[in-house]
């Protein structure tokens, strides 16, 4: 304690220690936070790219199993018109 401090202004100085280091580790903590909030963002960001990649190879397969069934089903109306007709199928 220097001469000219009373206990009150020692206690003050102390405090403001306190509190800047309080802030200090404040900072720090939101910090990293930050840095793992954004890493979590980053993974979910990266996961849903994936879902989003295998629902369009889903929508794909999709739609060529339809222009395939329809093709099918083209056939098999010609094939029956073919025999109410009483001709043969064509190929």
């Amino acid at each position: 304690m220097n001469p000219g401090e009373s206990a009150l202004e020692l206690a003050a100085k102390r405090l403001e220690r306190a509190l800047h280091q309080l802030e200090q580790r404040l900072a720090e903590k939101l910090r990293q936070a930050g840095a793992e909030a954004g890493g979590l963002f980053d993974q979910d960001r990266a996961k849903l790219a994936a879902e989003l990649d295998q629902a369009r190879a889903r929508e794909r397969a999709l739609e060529e199993a339809g222009a395939e069934a329809s093709a099918a089903l083209g056939r098999a109306i010609q094939e029956i018109k073919a025999a109410l007709n009483g001709q043969a199928p064509q190929e």
